[in-house]
């Protein structure tokens, strides 16, 4: 026990090595005259104070209980700190001066406090807690009960005590799971679980309930105290949630949550078995005509009719939900193949277009139906099938109504692959993949290098350099053709820039789509084009357009020719001869130059009538005063016989391939005509 002295200003004269030890100070720490209310809690300095005064006047020996703080770390004593429970016996004498001086015997109470406040808290949780509780002894016999009990139960804590927890037990809890709970209490010591009880009233109940064993130190089971919750209400509102968030609030059919874990788990059903299962997209023809007439309390009306009708169409097993407004999906599963759904898909057109009385009115829908079918030959996801199915219902649409359209998988297969590579190519253009090489072309029998025709290619990261006709029917009719058009225009100008300062001046050729040539901004895109490139002298810019493209509205691509030709850019028919109209374009379309058709020069040497052809042309770029190029010359013999019809300007492989534009500059500085050509006589 702790002892200390202190005299009538409240100083600690003297102090026992106990109680430093209790206060965690050393005991020189306690003998410097400081005072003793420093060692007390704020909160307790006045049971200090009364004790102090109470002796001081004279009166008999004090008791009291206060909380002590304990010294840390020898820190000034400021702010929350640790403490102790302590008993204050305090007695009064005469100190040899005569001063009154207060004997303080000092006992530490901590551990029987804590005692005593867990007993209260557990008073209060016992008296207070929102769920039942009931405490049993080791037989099962009921020994107390709180007043949430009685809440709960309806029975009193009279009526509860000496009672055995059967007093709750209903007809719908099995033996079985009472078996349980003492199993586990008796192994583990605890249970938890979901427990159907009645009230006194007879009302069935459901509750959570925990039931935990009190031991000894010794382990022998004590008590047992059961804590419960009604959550009947909670259960109900939880049902109702799950209905809510499952179910068509109209129709009570599944929704489209529902009807995607149904989904989900019919095709992996489907896998396992071998068999198959059809997604059926059903849309009501003729519902908005109803519900506009007639409100929507009919057209609701009318909706369940048919949800009830096309649900009793189906199987045992088979799903049919309802995703919004007039729109339906069925699932049929388990099928052997397509054509064994094919009586179903009849019956629920059949329960479609069933009438359907409401009071006086008779009102009949039918449905158009769109059927996709699991597996595929292709990995399929779940919401991929329902898009083909809706996909396919808009065809019966198209297709008359009142029907079913099955879904085509190979055309959609080439759907998306044509997508896929629009896809791509348009990630080409962005990043910079795609690239001009230039085929020289030149006066054969001059030896002059005339300009260069622009091929785009694509630099593919992984295949490599592609041609054109991999890549460019992808996007035929399409607008991204005009965006890689004006591409190649724009690089094309460039390049002419970099060419002129090197030194080398020529024109260059660009092939112009049918698509893009009748865009009606084609020239106002030209323009602004060519201001981007003011050194390059528009002049330097042929656009070659096919022989055909010019076909399909010769007004607008001849008025299109003419202001093009007012700013300098000059036009080529390209493929001349393969059209059917070559006169008519002579006539009205005032082109600078005809390019021969390689497929009539490479034969030429062979064929008999290609050479006839190829005079005709020729002949009519003389009379009607055009340019004239042969394409596809491959041979020194195929220069020679073209000089001899009167054709001087040439390209083609014998002359020179495709190149890269940073290579041309050096071919054309080294680039000789065939002698041959060179001493061929000019054609009278």
């Amino acid at each position: 026990m702790g002892y200390c002295n202190v005299n009538e200003a409240g100083l600690i004269v003297e102090a026992n090595l106990t109680l430093a030890t209790l206060l965690g100070v050393a005991r020189s720490v306690l003998m410097r005259q400081a005072p003793f209310s420093r060692w007390v809690l704020p909160e307790d300095q006045d049971i200090w104070y009364l004790l102090h005064r109470e002796l001081l006047s004279g009166g008999a020996p004090q008791t009291g209980e206060l909380r002590m703080r304990l010294h840390q770390n020898a820190a000034p004593l400021s702010g929350p700190a640790a403490f102790l429970w302590v008993q204050l016996a305090v007695t009064v004498a005469p100190s040899a001066a005569g001063e009154p001086i207060l004997h303080l015997a000092i006992s530490d109470i901590s551990a029987r406090k804590q005692s005593e406040a867990k007993l209260q808290l557990a008073a209060s949780v016992f008296d207070h807690a929102r769920e039942g509780i009931f405490i049993t002894d080791p037989r099962g016999t009921i020994l107390d009960v709180n007043a949430s009990f009685t809440r709960i139960t309806g029975y009193s804590r009279e009526e509860a005590i000496g009672q055995n927890p059967r007093l709750l037990q209903s007809d719908l809890q099995q033996s079985a799971l009472h078996a349980a709970l003492w199993r586990a209490l008796t192994t583990q010591g605890h249970w938890s679980g979901e427990i159907w009880n009645q009230r006194k009233n007879g009302e069935l109940y459901a509750h959570l309930q925990t039931v935990s064993a009190v031991r000894d130190a010794h382990g022998t089971t004590q008590q047992y105290v059961a804590l419960f919750s009604d959550n009947t209400t909670l259960k109900a509102h939880q049902s109702h949630l799950e209905h809510m968030a499952h179910f068509d609030a109209l129709t009570h059919l599944p929704n489209r949550l529902l009807l995607a874990d149904r989904l989900q788990q019919a095709m992996a059903h489907a896998q396992r078995r071998g068999d198959q299962l059809a997604v059926v997209y059903l849309d009501l023809d003729g519902f908005k005509a109803v519900n506009d007439r007639y409100g929507h309390g009919v057209g609701d009306q009318l909706l369940i009719a048919i949800a009830n009708a096309m649900k009793g169409a189906l199987r045992e097993g088979d799903t049919l939900a309802r995703i919004g407004g007039d729109e339906f999906v069925a699932v049929l599963v388990e099928l052997e193949g397509a054509e064994s759904c094919v009586p179903l898909l009849a019956r629920l057109l059949q329960a479609a277009a069933a009438p359907v009385v409401l009071g006086a009115l008779t009102l009949q829908c039918t449905a158009s139906m769109g059927v996709s079918f699991y597996p595929q030959e292709l990995e399929m996801e779940a919401d991929q099938l329902l898009r083909q199915a809706d996909q396919a219902m808009y065809q019966a649409k198209l297709a008359g109504k009142n029907r079913y359209h099955v879904f085509d998988t190979a055309h959609d297969s080439h759907l998306r692959g044509h997508h896929a590579s629009l896809k791509r190519i348009r990630l080409a253009l962005a990043q910079r993949e795609f690239v001009l090489h230039y085929q020289p072309k030149v006066n054969m029998r001059s030896g002059r290098i005339i300009g260069a025709e622009a091929l785009i290619r694509w630099q593919h990261p992984s295949q490599g350099l592609l041609a054109p006709n991999i890549f460019l029917p992808s996007i035929e009719n399409h607008p991204l053709a005009l965006k890689v058009g004006e591409w190649v225009i724009d690089t094309a100008l460039a390049q002419i820039e970099t060419w002129q300062a090197a030194g080398l001046d020529l024109p260059v050729s660009v092939n112009i789509s049918a698509y893009q040539l009748q865009h009606p901004k084609f020239f106002e895109h030209l323009q602004a084009i060519l201001a981007k490139h003011p050194q390059v002298n528009p002049a330097k810019l042929r656009l070659e357009v096919l022989e055909t493209s010019a076909l399909a509205d010769m007004a607008q691509i001849s008025q299109l020719i003419e202001a093009c030709r007012q700013i300098g850019v000059q036009f080529a028919l390209d493929d001349f001869g393969t059209g059917y109209s070559s006169l008519i374009y002579l006539k009205n379309l005032r082109v600078a130059q005809l390019k021969i058709d390689q497929s009539f020069v490479r034969n030429m040497l062979e064929d008999p009538n290609d050479m006839a052809i190829l005079k005709g042309v020729i002949g009519m770029a003389a009379a009607f005063k055009r340019e004239v190029i042969a394409e596809g010359v491959e041979t020194e013999a195929h220069g020679i016989a073209l000089l001899q019809l009167g054709c001087e300007l040439a390209q083609g492989n014998g002359i020179a391939p495709s190149m890269p534009g940073s290579q041309l500059p050096s071919w054309a500085a080294s680039w000789r005509p065939h002698a041959a050509w060179c001493t061929q006589a000019k054609a009278g």
